[in-house]
């Protein structure tokens, strides 16, 4: 069975909330790549990202998909761009550029990475 690490203080440790999560969020605020590994088993790792600022992330070299919580923005996903808010799924294939912009400084999301290094398709033929 693979490993499993919750780095919450949940009694459960197959359970995180989003106030467990913030609490694991780097000080100061002021941080533009603010996030903390929340969750992880196998090759899933679950995060909590609410950058300030600027968002200066740089591609993946795993799938990942975003699960906005809170806050609206514009999302930039390659070389589309769309608006963003509470409840959207947001997929980036591993090695895309991707970033958020123009987001409300109440804006998190939680990122849940998975798979092989260079995503699902590494490797498969066209």
């Amino acid at each position: 069975m693979p490993q499993e690490t919750n780095f919450t203080s949940s009694p459960d440790p197959r359970r995180a909330t989003l106030a467990a999560a913030v609490a694991l969020l780097p000080s100061p605020v002021s941080d533009a790549l603010r996030s903390a590994a929340v969750f992880q088993h196998g090759s899933l790792l679950l995060k909590l990202y609410a950058p300030t600022g600027t968002d200066r992330q740089t591609p993946h070299t795993r799938d990942e998909l975003y699960l906005v919580l809170s806050g609206t923005g514009t999302f930039v996903n390659g070389d589309a761009r769309h608006p963003f808010g509470p409840g959207d799924a947001l997929f980036v294939p591993a090695g895309a550029e991707h970033r958020f912009e123009d987001f409300s400084d109440d804006f998190r999301t939680w990122v849940v990475f998975y798979g092989p290094e260079g995503g699902e398709t590494a490797g498969a033929t066209a």
